[in-house]
């Protein structure tokens, strides 16, 4: 399957190209290179690498996109604070951490710690004893334990039937489980992404309940900090929601980046696997002067 750079412009097109993806580094099932090497099967030719608060799985997946043909943005997804709600703002860093990206993933990587032993004390009061060591046994590796790690342990003692059942009664928002770590402002997140040369995008700006005037919000004060570019499309969505979300896209002048937001094998969401994109005048993001060389040059 030979590379070939990614269409300039949203055309309705099958999807090439996923800008969220995530590996063993964070809350994953598959190792980076795995990653890249599904990427490769399903068709993807250009991807970025974008787990938790963490770069550690970008050299890995480096080297097996430049075995596999394939086209790597290096990034990561990082947790802020938007007027007491949980934002995440996808990295998309050409340049790999540089500047106050770098204290600012160790101090993600600590509050990260922190709120894995909050969440193990309010989870052990409803049963689950041991829940650290149990959730760092589903992790399977030293790195920052997620809320889904608990979620498997849960599982796995048996005191509810499924993850989506972990998250409704003890990991969602406003259960027990649910730990408002200290993360950043979405403004300092911002320009932490910005020192180091690379594009801010917002992640998944259409699950979190909002009402189009306050995701409106949302989209405003993300421009104002030099956000420039929102998740368009993030799995699956209705085509109506995808065009009004490009319609704020373009009153902003922010680009529209694509994402599967894949975390593990036999799921519905595999890398490349989300709606299509209506045909818009949002740009892509992969058209972004930032960015633009990566597909181009990987594609020659």
């Amino acid at each position: 399957m030979p590379m070939t750079a990614p269409p300039a412009r949203f055309e309705g097109e099958p999807h090439r190209v996923d800008l969220h993806m995530h590996s063993t580094a964070s809350d994953g099932a598959l190792p980076p290179a795995e990653v890249v090497a599904l990427c490769r099967a399903k068709g993807v030719t250009l991807m970025a690498l974008t787990d938790h608060d963490t770069m550690d799985g970008i050299d890995e997946a480096q080297a097996a996109a430049r075995e596999q043909g394939i086209g790597l943005i290096p990034g990561t997804e990082l947790s802020t604070q938007w007027r007491g709600i949980n934002i995440h703002v996808v990295g998309l860093l050409p340049e790999g951490p540089r500047g106050d990206l770098v204290a600012g993933l160790a101090a993600q990587a600590e509050a990260r710690e922190q709120r894995s032993w909050r969440i193990a004390e309010r989870l052990e009061k409803i049963g689950l004893t041991d829940a650290l060591a149990r959730a760092r046994e589903q992790a399977g590796s030293d790195r920052p334990l997620g809320r889904p790690d608990f979620a498997r342990a849960l599982v796995a003692a048996g005191l509810v039937p499924d993850i989506g059942s972990a998250f409704k009664k003890h990991l969602g928002n406003g259960k027990a489980g649910d730990i408002k770590a200290h993360w950043p402002f979405l403004a300092t997140a911002v320009a932490w992404i910005l020192d180091a040369g690379g594009v801010a995008v917002l992640a998944h700006p259409l699950r979190h309940g909002l009402t189009r005037r306050k995701r409106g919000l949302l989209l405003d004060d993300f421009a104002a900090a030099g956000g420039q570019a929102a998740e368009l499309v993030s799995g699956f969505q209705n085509p109506d929601v995808t065009r009004d979300l490009a319609r704020q896209l373009q009153e902003r002048e922010l680009y529209g980046s694509v994402g599967s937001d894949f975390h593990f094998p036999g799921g519905h969401l595999a890398p490349g696997s989300m709606s299509p994109v209506p045909r818009t005048a949002t740009p892509p993001v992969w058209a972004h002067p930032r960015l633009a060389g990566i597909a181009a040059t990987a594609a020659g």
